[in-house]
Formats: structure tokens, sequence, C-alpha cells
């Protein structure tokens, strides 16, 4: 039986298949002689520090030499500003990376794809380099979700469970005093009387200390005030500006440039900033505002589902005792929460690499053997992880995620079947999967590419307008935000909105034919 799991606009299988461990049966290559080949990994995340991923290398790499005659190192495009050093780097001809994580609704997969940042991977190549991940990703019917004229650019992460979909963290014990009853928020305006609450009783404490470009204050309000969903792979900068509609499916809009929902959202924003919700200089701060709520110094965090269940839960209830932490979802007011496409996490082999064959023999053993899986993933059991006597992924006694975790961050090849319980996990998991299966829709894009080629010049220009406005909108930092949204949205039909619209509308009407789509 198959199950579609919601992400941040996507959806997973969960499949049933089983795979065969790799010991004693090595992809094509693995036995064979020469030198050794070092294949570099490019994922996302600040690189670890605390030499638990060197320790985790020691013991995988000769057992990877062993089968298939290479070793695994890593490269980390850190989170600073990730956003531009991921596409700067892929982009730079560096022959030193062979993998490199990707994904179609926040890596930009497409567009690198489009560029020439990535190799196309041949049926015949991945056939005899990566068998076992051909097999089970050709007996789901998921090649055609990674085709860019019909050549296979990436590997999709389609065989593991996760929910991205973003929202706030937030402490029940301090809502409850608040006001709210069993401590639920249930609407993102509802906020305001939470942040002033904790403006007004913890003096030490920012009510949302959050940092950096980000549009968290304006999405989240959107996302539940209209049916708006975003158009994956068409970004501007690190923005994406474009939207479709349940009602209307097939027309290209933007609440960046219609409706009044942008400065709703821009004056409850402003509100915000003049409460003290968040620092002065949120914009330009650097400090890791998670470590800030775990240590009870924030009443409030904002990142997806998964993150929820797996670790804001239960660092809260250790470092908080008695904090409840809960979590608000984007859309949670009416429902306007769309699953992920199954390339939400998705591997590529650079175009710049000297061993592709190679690098995907690595690919399909990390994916596919269970003993190296384990060790990619969790580490050395009994140091990184244990195991309960029934059978549940636990950690040794002392460890604190925040300065042991292992880092190693593969988040383009998991797999279910090899992904066991955490003791470290929300207890009410399977309750809240539910509850999004319930009113998560199928995004209905997978399909569709956009042919960006005539208005990247346009989508870039667009991109330094928002960069102007969008985190001084985020942070309430305009005096006069009815204004600057005029301004703004002058400057994007200057910069060529329109006929990027009509681009993308085009390419959308004749998918939608293609596709006999209503």
């Amino acid at each position: 039986m198959k199950r579609r799991i919601l992400t941040s606009a996507a959806a997973v299988a969960v499949v049933g298949l089983s795979t065969a461990m790799l010991a004693g049966c090595t992809p094509a290559g693995g036995e064979e002689g020469g030198e050794t080949a070092e294949i570099t990994m490019l994922v996302l995340g600040n690189k670890p520090t605390n030499g638990r991923l060197e320790a985790m290398l020691e013991e995988l790499n000769p057992k990877l030499k062993e089968k298939v005659n290479a070793t695994l190192d890593f490269f980390y495009v850190e989170w600073a500003d990730w956003q531009t050093q991921y596409n700067v780097q892929l982009l730079s001809g560096d022959d030193n990376i062979d993998l490199i994580t990707t994904a179609t609704d926040w890596l930009y997969a497409w567009e690198n794809a489009e560029k020439g940042a990535f190799l196309p991977l041949t049926e015949d190549m991945l056939k005899e380099n990566a068998p076992k991940t051909w097999e089970q990703v050709d007996a789901e019917g998921h090649w055609d979700l990674t085709k860019l004229n019909d050549e296979i650019m990436f590997i999709p992460e389609d065989n593991y469970t996760q929910y991205t979909n973003h929202g706030f963290f937030y402490r029940g014990d301090w809502a409850t005093e608040a006001g709210f009853e069993n401590g639920e928020i249930t609407r993102f305006e509802d906020f305001t009387t939470y942040f002033q609450w904790v403006k007004d009783n913890k003096p030490d404490v920012y009510p949302w200390d959050v940092v950096g470009a980000n549009e968290a204050a304006l999405t989240g309000y959107w996302q539940g005030h209209t049916d708006l969903v975003t158009l994956q792979g068409v970004s501007a900068g690190i923005y994406m500006p474009f939207q479709l509609s349940a009602s209307d499916p097939t027309t290209v809009t933007s609440v960046y440039m219609e409706g009044d929902e942008l400065l709703e959202a821009a004056e409850l924003a402003r509100e915000w900033n003049e409460i003290g919700v968040w620092r002065e200089d949120a914009l330009n701060y650097d400090g890791d505002t998670r470590e800030e709520f775990y240590a009870g110094r924030s009443g409030a965090d904002q990142h997806h589902t998964q993150t929820y269940i797996g670790a804001i839960v239960d660092n809260m209830t250790k470092k908080q005792p008695g904090s409840d932490p809960k979590m608000f979802y984007w859309g949670q007011e009416n429902d306007n929460v769309y699953k992920d496409i199954l390339t939400h996490g998705a591997m590529a082999v650079s175009a710049n690499s000297s061993n592709p064959e190679k690098a995907l023999q690595v690919y399909d053993a990390l994916r596919n053997d269970e003993e190296l899986y384990e060790l990619l993933n969790f580490g050395i059991e009994g140091t990184d992880y244990v195991m309960t006597d029934d059978g549940m992924l636990g950690f040794p006694e002392g460890y604190d995620p925040s300065v042991d975790s292992l880092g190693s961050n593969f988040w383009a090849g998991r797999m279910d079947e090899y992904e066991p319980q955490r003791v470290t996990e929300a207890p009410n998991k399977n309750e809240i999967y539910a509850a999004l299966d319930e009113v998560a829709k199928e995004y209905p894009y997978s399909t569709l590419i956009i042919d960006k080629s005539m208005i990247d010049p346009t989508l870039a220009a667009m991109g330094a307008v928002l960069s102007e406005y969008i985190p001084q909108l985020q942070y309430g930092k305009f005096e006069d935000p009815a204004t600057a949204i005029e301004e703004m949205r002058q400057k994007l039909i200057d910069a060529g909105y329109e006929d990027a619209r009509d681009s993308l509308q085009a390419d959308i009407d004749t998918w939608a034919e293609e596709q006999d789509f209503e």
C-alpha cells in the first residue's frame, strides 16, 4: 500500500519494495582494480566541527572502498547566504565535486540543469552503475519527474517519508498563560496576543528571535488567507514570486503584485516590530536563534513539521521542562496546505565530475546498502546512537544534538526501510501525519517544466527589487508599508514582471492542454 506524504509543497511515496543489501554483490566496477576514486558529495548545512563526521568516514570509507573501490568526502554549502553560495558553487566549474544535493522546489534543480550544472544520466549509465536505485525508481514510474528535454537530470529521493510544511513553533505553557485554551493557537493573527504576552511577562526573552532575509511573517499570513500555491521552480533571486490558485489553477498571479494580503501581512509585521517581537538588527544578526528557543530566550521559532517532530519536541521537553512545545503551520486556518513533489530531495551528478560512473556507484551503495546507510546517516553505534531493546534508535547518555550531531545531511537518498523509529521523535508523530494527510492537497504541477531561457534576466532584475523591499516588509521597517508596496510593484513592472508572467502563462497553457488539465 502506498501512502502520500506531505512536505513543504510535495508528495513522497512510501514504497514497500524490498531492497537487498549489497554485501557480497557490488555495483558494476566495485571489484575493479586501479586507483581508488575519491568522490565528493555537496550537501547543505554548517560543516560539523565536533569530529563525529570524520570518525564516521574513517569507518565508512574502508567498507566503501571494498564495495566500489571509492571513498567519500563532503563539501558543505553553509547556511549563511546559502541560496547565493549554492548556485555560485554549482556553476563554478569546480571539478572536485561529484555528487550534488538538489531539489526542484527549493534548490533550483531545473535552473541549474538548464545552465549545465548537472550531467544528463542515460538509462544504460544508471542501470550499470546504480542498478538498485534504477530498479526502485523505475518500478514506481518516477523517472519522468526528473527529465529535462527527455534526459534524466537527477535521482529522486522518492522512498522516504517526511513532512516539510512550514510554520511556527511556540510554547504551549506560555500560550495557556496568554489565554489560549490548551495552549493552542489556531490563527496567524493570534500570535500578536502571544507575542505581546511574552514581551510583557518575559523581559529577557524575544517573543520571536528570528534572523536573516526570510519572509515567514509574510508567507505565513497570505497562505492562511488565500487559496494560492507557489509555483515551484521559478525563482527571482531567493524569492519565489509567482503563484496559482485552487480556484483558478491555470492562471499565473503573484501575491507580490495582486490583492491586499501582502499589505495586510506587512501591517501586521509592522505591529510586531513595534511590540519588539524580534531583534532590532534581526536582518543582520547571525546567531543561532533555535538555540535561543531551546535556552528559553525566544518564545517562538520557525521551520517545518519534520523539524518539530524530530527535534523541537524532544529538545524543548528536555531543556525547558513543562514548555509543552506546539506547532502552528502556515495555512492551518483554511487548509491551504500542499503535498510535496517527489523531487523535494534529489541527487545529481556534477557535469564537471571527473568520474561520474564511480559517483553513481557510490550513491547507489550509500542509498541501498544497509550497513553503509546506517553509518552515513546515524554514525557509529554506541557513540553517535544506540538501538533500544524494542528496536528504536536512541542516543547515548549525555548526548546533546546541539553539539554532538553527526551532520552528514544525506537529504537526497534516504530510504524508509532503513529508517527506524527514533526515541526522540514526537510521541504523537502518527497523529500529526494523519491530520495533515486529511487536509493536504496534491501539488498539481509536478510535471510542469518552465522554459526560463528568455526570462532569466527579468527574473534576476525582479530578484533585485524583491531583495530591496521584502526583508524590510518582513521586519516591519517601513513607516508606510502601503507606499512601499506600491513602489515595489511599480519597480517590478519596470523590471519586466508582466513579460515574465505572460511567458509563464504561455508555458502553463501549453502544459495544461497537453495534460488535459482542468
